[in-house]
């Protein structure tokens, strides 16, 4: 991943292409791939499939915590983070004249469900100044009804990392709040310390590599109890095919109550294998490798006429920036056309950059964004 033969041999449908776009679709190794064909292979022995796909799950859930900083049993995997979210506000059970906080640089999977109709809950919202999101602005929103605190570790839509310590604290020290942290933008990527979160969830089919179809949840054990989800199913269940099982249903608490029923196994291989992955290259390696790249990249486009959307903090960047221009699209358009591959979307830009990039990848897209602007400024 790190070297022009790890990447070749890897990562081969790389070649010819400068992919700057893992905050949208990493690419995953052949690693996965040869674990996706495993899975088939364990799938065709039927019943006897169970024990190869449990090992998998136990494998998965190991990883996951080692990158978390939890043990096994604290960690669970549903089928994306919008679900995860789904269920937290579940086991929630938000009522009237609760507060939850949500800010405006996060994805919707963990905005949204607090601001549905549905939701008795006050949502009040963390709004960012200059692209950042300061702690400062946070405090006047907490108080002794909020119920719950959630954030990105990293912006889907800049890049701007918070400063969880700080974030925690604040929580701690005016609120009663859980703090629910997503990694999605951050696993795999960048060393995580997530002392203080209280939920943590990420997607699989970005950083770190994997398939669609998977969320990791993590709740320390000490929070168990706030985060068990009262939803119908059976491998969330304490004892599903019991005498009494249609007397009552008891939810297990925690992570193991995220995963309502049969895992998707197909996406628990994948997991598996892309976190052997990233675990066995080094999230440290991956990041000195990259963030030189990142900062240098982010240095040549603040040369230019675009309207920079990520503040300049190097010690608040990971791999993503990300900026706006009136004409994004037929700049999108003009770097896709030359196999250099960003995201567009609403009149913004955003580059992300992972351990198979290479200071030639960002050299070529410097080189055709300047081109772009000059061609569209004729």
């Amino acid at each position: 991943m790190l070297t022009d033969a790890t990447r070749r041999r890897d990562f081969p449908s790389l070649d010819g292409r400068a992919y700057l776009n893992s905050a949208a679709e990493g690419i995953p190794p052949l690693a996965v791939r040869e674990a996706l064909d495993r899975y088939f292979r364990d799938k065709q022995l039927g019943m006897d499939g169970r024990k190869p796909h449990a090992e998998e799950w136990d494998a998965a859930k190991a990883l996951t915590a080692e990158f978390f900083g939890l043990s096994p049993a604290e960690i669970g995997i549903c089928s994306c983070s919008s679900e995860a979210y789904n269920l937290a506000a579940m086991a929630l059970g938000l009522r009237e004249g609760d507060e939850v906080v949500v800010n405006d640089l996060d994805f919707p999977a963990g905005a949204t469900p607090w601001l549905q109709p549905s939701c008795p809950a006050t949502a009040k919202v963390w709004r960012n100044r200059g692209g950042a999101l300061r702690t400062a602005d946070l405090i006047p929103l907490l108080g002794p009804r909020t119920r719950l605190v959630t954030v990105s570790l990293v912006s889907f839509f800049n890049g701007f990392t918070v400063a969880l310590p700080e974030v925690a604290a604040a929580v701690r020290r005016h609120s009663p709040a859980l703090l629910a942290v997503d990694v999605t933008q951050a696993l795999g990527r960048v060393p995580l310390d997530l002392t203080g979160a209280d939920l943590i969830v990420s997607s699989t089919h970005k950083w770190i590599l994997a398939s669609h179809g998977g969320g990791l949840v993590g709740v320390p054990a000490a929070r168990a109890a706030d985060w068990t989800v009262p939803a119908g199913g059976w491998f969330n269940l304490e004892d599903p095919f019991g005498a009494n099982r249609f007397d009552r249903a008891v939810s297990k608490p925690g992570a193991a109550g995220f995963t309502v029923g049969m895992p998707n196994y197909p996406a628990v291989y994948a997991i598996r294998a892309a976190l052997e992955y990233i675990r066995d290259v080094g999230v440290e390696a991956i990041d000195r490798h990259a963030r030189p790249l990142v900062l240098s990249c982010l240095e040549e486009v603040r040369k230019l006429p675009v309207d920079l959307l990520t503040p300049v903090e190097p010690d608040r960047v990971a791999g993503i920036f990300a900026f706006r221009h009136p004409k994004a699209e037929q700049i999108h358009a003009h770097l896709h056309a030359r196999n250099i591959h960003v995201m567009s979307h609403a009149g913004r830009l955003r580059v992300a950059i992972h351990g198979y990039n290479t200071a030639a990848d960002v050299e070529r897209f410097v080189k055709e964004l300047r081109a772009a602007l000059q061609a569209l400024s004729a």
